[in-house]
């Protein structure tokens, strides 16, 4: 394959294939195989682009060159918001993303585009998980980060978000897949995460800048979450939700499938459960996950940590359930920790009942500070959980 030609009229013919309506990711890539590159696509004959097996509205419009404008302009954008547009035919580009069956041509990248050919898992799962699912996928992110695995997931309400805050807890690495572009923020109370992890890890999507995230983009961007990784991990997600759509994703691409199990009575644990059922990995921690790494993988992890600490000198960068808060906090906190469960949440006025001779002042003082000591936190609509260990 041809050596990619540089500088910024290289970068134009590849937004500029990239941005033709009608195109799509696969045939797009095909061009490329054709005609060796976008110069190439662009220099060819109206037959050749016809013969190639294109629409003829599709070859026309290559032919007329007519998305030039648009990618004028989205270079523009893309420069201004210091993104990088990192193409099929850079370095940069990640292996394992080639092998999937419609590899996009592009993917702009905000933050450290190195993590794309990091070793990687991806955890998923449900938009509106279990207290269960969040503690799951916080500490499942946390372990897998601190190991030195990158933490891959879709920066979506619930079990996404819970993910990426675990690997952020451990200092370590999180790439969030976007099904919009890497200058919009969705959810919108995502923004101070995504912040975070455009200066800490990277945000990357093949959308268009400006992109809004429309339902139809997220199973699209779904085979690149488990594109990128190593494996595809579902924590918690219904009969027809798409996490397991990811899964299936992982398993057409000969990735590894995990899955967290849960409850039998609860819709949200038929995915995985079913996953399991099907051959996919139980995980209980994150050491599941490791042992199915390739050999390579897990020589170079542990040679990091041994290399730059233990993977407990990760979990104790938080003020977790560790001895000092058992001594410094009082009877009644200690007490109210026993009521709280990590599975299930608990509303104030039932933990008041269970204590008539307090007051509910004096019970609120006293989660106040297991809040502080980072071992219960508290869910909207004043419910309670305790924090896995």
């Amino acid at each position: 394959m041809p050596t990619e030609p540089s500088g910024q009229e290289a970068q134009l013919y590849w937004l500029a294939l990239h941005l033709v309506p009608g195109l799509g990711a696969r045939n797009a890539l095909k061009l490329i195989r054709t005609f060796g590159d976008p110069q190439g696509v662009f220099h060819a004959s109206l037959s050749e682009l016809r013969g190639s097996g294109l629409r003829a509205a599709v070859a026309e419009a290559i032919h007329a060159g007519t998305s030039f404008e648009d990618a004028n302009g989205e270079a523009g954008r893309v420069a201004q918001a210091g993104v990088d547009v990192i193409t099929f035919q850079d370095s940069r580009y990640p292996e394992r993303l080639k092998e999937i069956f419609d590899p996009p041509i592009l993917l702009y990248a905000r933050g450290r585009a190195e993590l794309l050919r990091e070793s990687s898992v991806a955890l998923v799962g449900s938009r509106r998980p279990t207290p269960y699912g969040q503690a799951v996928a916080e500490k499942l992110g946390r372990e897998l980060a601190a190991l030195g695995l990158t933490v891959v997931s879709g920066m979506a309400r619930g079990i996404d978000s819970f993910a990426h805050r675990g690997a952020l807890q451990s200092t370590g690495d999180t790439i969030a897949v976007l099904g919009c572009g890497v200058d919009v923020v969705y959810p919108r109370e995502n923004r101070k995460m995504a912040d975070e992890i455009a200066k800490r890890g990277l945000l990357v999507s093949e959308f268009a800048m400006g992109s809004t995230a429309f339902p139809q983009n997220f199973p699209v961007r779904n085979r690149i979450i488990s594109g990128l990784s190593l494996g595809v991990m579902v924590v918690e997600g219904a009969q027809y939700s798409g996490s397991l759509i990811t899964a299936r994703l992982a398993l057409d691409q000969g990735r590894e499938v995990f899955a967290v199990p849960g409850s039998i009575v609860s819709k949200l644990s038929w995915g995985p459960n079913l996953l399991i059922k099907q051959g996919a990995k139980l995980v209980q921690e994150a050491a599941d996950v490791l042992e199915e790494m390739p050999l390579e993988v897990r020589q170079r992890l542990a040679g990091a940590v041994s290399a730059n600490g233990t993977q407990a000198s990760h979990e104790t960068s938080k003020p977790r359930q560790t001895s000092f808060w058992q001594e410094a906090a009082s009877p009644l906190a200690r007490e109210l920790l026993t009521l709280l469960r990590v599975d299930s949440s608990m509303h104030i006025d039932e933990i008041i009942r269970t204590r008539e001779q307090l007051s509910p002042s004096e019970i609120l003082s006293a989660l106040g500070e297991l809040e502080l000591f980072g071992v219960v936190k508290q869910l909207p609509g004043k419910y309670f959980v305790r924090v896995w260990a």
